[in-house]
């Protein structure tokens, strides 16, 4: 069976799951925005007693959460974060699976090189995130546009949605040259999961703590985040080619450790 077909069946179950979860993620918090809504400025006269390390903390920053375009942005924290929880996973886990699992010789027995085979599961897990990225938007247009009170947001929630997907590249190449570059195959997932959550809470850290500002080009959670999107209306450009940076540089120590590993049988 060809290994691109066979990755994307594998991931299937998986990716419907997500999928699952992240419908039941927008209705709770659709749900939630229709009492935001109802209260009116009450409500954001309440929020602003919050401490703002807190709100920052929580995603709010300065967002109107009265208005739907402000709370999606709150909301978008979240979502991006289940997005790099996936990618990252999927990154790490396509890639050391058959060492993980001792089904190796499956790979090594097939007459094919170490570079068709890393392309075949990079180019799965790149459908796999994209279907993900697709999946929310399309969810995110259908269902907010039921509590927009006639308020066009699908060109802020489009923007989201190209700075979620580049979060999902970035996390997605990491966890693969984790699983790559690493000795134990199951310590790939682990090592990437740490990734992960130290560079979530470090950008939770540098919206807490203006002072750390200067650390923001070293978590990848800060360069498309809600408030700054909605700001500017754009990418920001520098972000968007350290974005590319980095996913080529793990590209490339993806294939050169990949190539030179011992395969585990």
């Amino acid at each position: 069976m060809n290994i691109f077909i066979r990755e994307l069946r594998a991931h299937r179950k998986s990716l419907i799951i997500w999928s699952i979860a992240i419908l039941l993620m927008i209705l709770s918090s659709m749900a939630k925005y229709s009492s935001y809504a109802e209260s009116g400025q009450s409500m954001n006269e309440l929020l602003s007693n919050i401490p703002r390390p807190l709100r920052a903390a929580l995603g709010m920053g300065n967002l109107d959460l009265t208005d739907i375009g402000g709370f999606y942005g709150m909301f978008y924290l979240y979502l991006g974060l289940m997005a790099a929880i996936h990618a990252s996973m999927l990154g790490a886990g396509i890639i050391s699976k058959e060492e993980r699992d001792k089904t190796a010789e499956f790979l090594m027995t097939r007459p094919v090189s170490r570079e068709r085979i890393i392309t075949s599961k990079l180019l799965a897990g790149l459908i796999n995130i994209a279907v993900f990225n697709i999946v929310t938007l399309v969810l995110s247009i259908a269902i907010i546009g039921q509590y927009a009170g006639g308020k066009d947001i699908t060109g802020e929630i489009l923007l989201f949605m190209a700075g979620m997907f580049i979060l999902q590249l970035l996390f997605l190449f990491i966890g693969a040259g984790t699983a790559a570059a690493v000795r134990r195959p199951k310590a790939a997932a682990p090592i990437a999961s740490a990734v992960l959550l130290a560079t979530f809470v470090l950008s939770t850290a540098i919206s807490i703590d203006t002072k750390l500002d200067a650390l923001k080009y070293i978590t990848p959670f800060k360069y498309f985040e809600a408030e700054r999107l909605l700001a500017e209306g754009r990418l920001e450009p520098v972000f968007v080619i350290l974005s590319v940076a980095i996913i080529g540089i793990m590209a490339c120590v993806t294939y050169v450790s990949y190539k030179k590993r011992d395969m585990r049988v």
